[in-house]
């Protein structure tokens, strides 16, 4: 599921802008987990924020808890997040805590930024419990994402960096509370665009992303070999990702080659 809601980067503009609009009139549950190391199904969580709101009303509830997760805190974790196992010494254990939590995470929009990471450990900590945690991906926003959209040209979408870019006033990030409340903010900032700005000045705003190779195929419809030759060809500017060193495109270009290749298509049978 996750790798499916990822391929929401490969819908055509307009489609993005009515599912963030549908987003943005909804009531948004808010996650941020801290854990003991990236992969889910070796890690625990040992800290959970859960924050309910909507652009109308603004904070509805949020509660935090720490969670004793027995097992060893890596001292990495503690010199990123500041959590030491003296502080989950007294904690209550995770099924203690889900069950505390669950209604919430089971109402509106979960919503997270890179909400792969959350959701992939909520559903692991389900798991662990003999229980499944599922939300449709229509019901799953990604705060990273919509920032790729709307903030393209930022040097990093890194929450850190987003708090101290807007002045996000949180607490130190790598604690569940302040990364939830910023995350919360980043989300009214941009949903309170979409509801606001014109439609043409945000289809503009989203022709700036740069998108992978892969979902620059699959808005062409074909191979990545033969998108990249494609848009090669077409003289679209390319550029390698920082991280990965992976092809990426502008998304408005894209698009426009998409379009042209359609409306060639169709002249071809008419």
């Amino acid at each position: 599921m996750a790798k499916q809601y990822q391929g929401q980067s490969a819908l055509l503009s307009k489609d993005l802008l009515a599912f963030y609009r549908r987003v943005s009139t909804s009531q948004l549950t808010v996650v941020d987990l801290e854990t003991t190391g990236s992969v889910a199904h070796q890690a625990r969580v040992i800290e959970v924020s859960v924050l309910q709101a909507t652009l109308a009303d603004g904070v509805l509830d949020q509660q935090t808890h720490l969670i004793n997760p027995h097992v060893k805190i890596p001292e990495k974790i503690t010199e990123i997040t500041g959590i030491t196992p003296g502080m989950v010494g007294p904690a209550p254990p995770p099924e203690d805590v889900w069950v505390d939590c669950e209604p919430m995470l089971n109402q509106g929009i979960l919503t997270a930024h890179n909400i792969e990471f959350d959701y992939g450990f909520l559903q692991a900590e389900f798991r662990r419990m003999d229980q499944h945690y599922y939300r449709p991906p229509s019901h799953r926003f990604c705060t990273v994402i919509l920032s790729r959209l709307m903030l393209a040209d930022l040097p990093s979408r890194r929450l850190p960096k987003l708090v101290k870019h807007f002045g996000f006033d949180v607490g130190p990030s790598h604690r569940a509370e302040a990364d939830t409340k910023a995350c919360w903010l980043l989300a009214e900032y941009l949903l309170n665009r979409i509801q606001n700005d014109s439609e043409d000045d945000i289809l503009r705003c989203f022709r700036q992303q740069w998108i992978r190779l892969q979902d620059a195929a699959t808005i062409l419809g074909c191979a990545k070999g033969k998108a990249q030759e494609q848009l090669r060809a077409a003289g679209v500017q390319e550029r390698l990702s920082k991280r990965s060193q992976t092809a990426l495109y502008r998304r408005g270009p894209v698009e426009d080659l998409r379009h042209r290749q359609q409306g060639e298509q169709l002249s071809v049978f008419m």
